[in-house]
């Protein structure tokens, strides 16, 4: 698994802001990078060149949860994926980079509400091991009490 992120989150807005893909998963991250007005009458296709900004990625062993500071934690084993430039696109002016732009950024915010969907059952009652009822039982309430911390509900656990 890889965990990713950018290495200036304070100057860069990135949807989804960090995660884990599986070997073999992929994702749409769409990162806009927060940078200052042209000095001088400065073109900003003078400016592409000067800034740009790194995506890292961590690998990690087994499930684990996302979290920032694992990176900060195991600054020796961050790999270096990307170097990417800045590019400069007008908001008001309609262009094919910005109708591109627009359209991936959709596709990437259905992508994260889906993630944060949970998953449905699918078909009736599992059997888990050697038909022992009490081990569907068990994965059943987890499965509930996990809903139930998602909707805001706090139980207590017997």
């Amino acid at each position: 698994m890889n965990l990713f992120q950018t290495t200036a989150p304070k100057s860069c807005y990135m949807r989804p802001p960090g995660g884990i893909l599986s070997p073999g998963e992929s994702v749409i991250a769409t990162v806009f990078k927060f940078v200052e007005p042209p000095e001088n009458n400065e073109k900003p296709t003078d400016q592409k060149s000067k800034v740009k900004f790194k995506i890292m990625s961590l690998k990690v062993q087994g499930e684990m949860d996302y979290v920032p500071e694992l990176f900060d934690e195991q600054r020796d084993q961050v790999a270096v994926e990307q170097i990417l430039r800045v590019v400069f696109l007008d908001p008001d002016r309609n262009s094919p980079a910005m109708d591109k732009l627009k359209r991936q950024l959709a596709e990437a915010e259905a992508a994260l509400e889906a993630r944060k969907k949970p998953p449905e059952e699918t078909g009736g009652p599992r059997v888990a091991g050697e038909g022992l009822v009490i081990d569907e039982w068990k994965e059943r309430r987890e499965r509930y009490l996990a809903k139930q911390q998602v909707e805001g509900v706090v139980v207590d656990s017997v």
